[in-house]
């Protein structure tokens, strides 16, 4: 397969498109803060990226704030910063752009996640939830705190939203957390996310860390309000180009929006690796 060309810049230098379509909105994830300037296009940017940065973003419109999870619970088996000084970061950072929310501080389930923190899954769903409830009160208005589901089975995520209760606002945005690690069928994710619905068909859920694939199944991207990925950075590498160059990001993220397939493909190609 022929390597996908790069988006060419729009007369003022900013790749532009449409990247919400019928309610669905994605965000493409960067490295690179600064790279956000060159982009007219959602993004998504990890705390881990913003954790040393004095100055604000340049150029940056709308975007969601992640929360590193996955990072901090795999490498360090929990988070170096606790409720307190990532709500600081969250007031801080809404003052850039038009954040669209900011991620919880979430606590995977995958069985490698559970392994590291040597916690129970109950422990880590309980967990995800003390956390949200702390930075509900710390973050205040500053911006939306977006809660996270999470679990392992489609019974888990269906308990886990029987346990945030009415912390769940009617029609929440909310993340379906441990998924984009699982080598399962689509059958699976489906299920998943079916439960979720299920529970409370009024939430909009989020899906993290999603391959192109995934984002263009309709039987997937139709249970979705909304979606980011950083699966451009690891085809580029993969491919022998710059997995940090935002015209790999443009360029998938154009991929993304062109649309869905009937086809039912196999979902250990659907979640990045």
């Amino acid at each position: 397969m022929r390597s996908p060309s790069l988006l060419t810049p729009s007369s003022e230098g900013r790749p532009k498109g449409s990247h919400s379509e019928n309610g669905f909105t994605f965000f493409v994830g960067l490295h690179q803060p600064a790279d956000a300037r060159h982009l007219d296009i959602p993004v998504m940017i990890s705390y881990n990226r913003l954790r040393t940065r004095q100055s604000d973003i340049p150029g940056i419109g709308r975007w969601m704030l992640d929360s590193g999870a996955f990072t901090e619970i795999t490498t360090r088996g929990g988070y170096r910063d606790g409720p307190e000084v990532y709500a600081a970061a969250v007031r801080r950072w809404a003052r850039c752009g038009q954040l669209q929310a900011a991620v919880s501080q979430d606590y995977m389930c995958e069985p490698f996640a559970l392994r590291r923190t040597g916690l129970s899954l109950a422990d880590h769903q309980r967990l995800t939830i003390e956390r949200y409830d702390a930075l509900r009160v710390l973050v205040g208005d500053a911006a939306y705190l977006m809660p996270v589901l999470q679990g392992y089975l489609p019974e888990h995520y269906a308990a886990h939203v029987a346990a945030y209760g009415e912390r769940l606002a009617l029609g929440a945005w909310v993340g379906v957390g441990s998924v984009c690690k699982r080598n399962a069928n689509i059958r699976e994710i489906g299920a998943v996310l079916r439960a979720v619905k299920q529970a409370r068909p009024d939430l909009k859920l989020h899906g993290f860390g999603a391959k192109l694939t995934a984002l263009q199944s309709r039987e997937v991207r139709g249970l979705l309000h909304s979606a980011d990925s950083m699966a451009w950075s690891f085809n580029a590498r993969k491919q022998g180009r710059d997995a940090n160059d935002w015209r790999e990001a443009a360029s998938f993220a154009a991929r993304v929006m062109d649309g869905g397939t009937d086809v039912a493909l196999p979902m250990d190609d659907l979640w990045a690796a």
